[in-house]
């Protein structure tokens, strides 16, 4: 009888062994996810950090590409001065304060006056009417500071979808704003 359970007792002894065998691979199994886990919240906050820099990067990129359309449509605006009789005519970017607030007029020129907004893709109509309402609270604006009226109001938009397109060419017709599309500077109203 007391070797039957010195049989057991070992037996038990043995089971114990293995499980803190077991226990012990289980830690070391859990230790090895907790390093993994680690290592993916690090490359998790790097990858964070490269997209911040990528957006910066683009954000960046977007604002080169809208100052050298700008650029390009203030030297069509000159050539289109130029074409109705007016030579040396300076067309810029221009700041304005009014009742206590700022306003960037993409494309101005004092004399003869002219008042412009450029903008590289205008996605829905909702974004299209946003700049159209832009557009004619700068012409306001700047008519209103002049004290004339403005020879020429125009929207160059670098690209947009037909639909808005279509919308565009209507209100613009409609509002006597020069609308000047695409790479190619296709005046079209």
């Amino acid at each position: 009888e007391l070797k039957n359970l010195r049989a057991e007792q070992e037996k038990l002894w043995m089971e114990v062994k293995a499980l803190r065998e077991g226990q012990e691979k289980l830690w070391e199994n859990v230790t090895k996810l907790w390093e993994e886990v680690r290592e993916l919240r690090r490359d998790f906050r790097e990858m964070r950090e490269e997209q911040r820099r990528l957006r910066a990067s683009f954000e960046t990129f977007g604002k080169a590409l809208n100052v050298t359309f700008e650029h390009y449509t203030c030297s069509l605006v000159k050539l289109m001065l130029e074409n109705m009789g007016y030579f040396d005519v300076e067309i810029d970017r221009r700041v304005l304060l009014h009742e206590g607030k700022i306003y960037e007029v993409n494309v101005f020129s004092e004399d003869p006056l002219v008042v412009g907004e450029v903008t590289l893709y205008l996605e829905n109509l909702d974004e299209a009417k946003a700049e159209l309402n832009k557009l004619s609270e700068r012409i306001e604006i700047v008519e209103k500071l002049a004290g004339k009226k403005a020879l020429l109001k125009l929207l160059a938009v670098g690209n947009a979808s037909k639909n808005v397109l279509e919308y565009l060419k209507e209100e613009c017709r409609r509002m006597n704003i020069k609308l000047i599309f695409g790479r190619e500077f296709e005046i079209l109203t």
